[in-house]
């Protein structure tokens, strides 16, 4: 069964809130920087399981998202997974302490820098250029990149 989850990247003064995951064992994103998000829990939607992700994780209360696009990730080392991916620039609450890693605001001209997953500069890229709706297949090998497929999404729902 395929695993259901969520990734959101908020923002703020031209930067992401992003998530260096190192306090996990066993963590396939271990010393990876990722947005925040999570697994679905039983009969959540995604909307409900970004909400109640972002809280656990960060402490916010999101005001405002956007779904932009769908990401399916395959790999010879774990499940497959469908991916929710956000953006958000409206929330309130108090920054928390993450049991997951640490919450770092980073600048987005500066995500180059951070450790990431090859598919995720793919996506990033399909943010900053902010991007219509898209569908993005990456298929890994270990930790290799071997093969994208991107479908983005025009008003007609058709793909461009």
């Amino acid at each position: 069964m395929p695993i259901l989850t969520t990734l959101c990247y908020i923002e703020k003064d031209d930067c992401y809130l992003m998530l260096h995951r190192i306090k996990k064992e066993n963590d396939v994103n271990h010393d990876k920087w990722i947005g925040v998000g999570g697994k679905f829990q039983d009969d959540e939607s995604p909307e409900e399981c970004l909400l109640r992700e972002v809280r656990e994780e960060t402490g916010y209360d999101l005001l405002d998202y956007r779904l932009r696009g769908i990401i399916t990730f395959i790999s010879d080392k774990w499940e497959t997974e469908y991916m929710y991916l956000y953006t958000a620039d409206c929330f309130t609450g108090t920054q928390i302490e993450c049991d997951e890693g640490e919450l770092v605001w980073v600048r987005k001209d500066e995500m180059d820098s951070l450790t990431l997953w090859e598919g995720d500069k793919i996506f990033l890229k399909l943010l900053a250029q902010d991007s219509p709706f898209f569908s993005l297949k990456l298929r890994y090998k270990g930790e290799v990149l071997e093969e994208r497929i991107l479908k983005v999404y025009g008003r007609t729902g058709q793909a461009l």
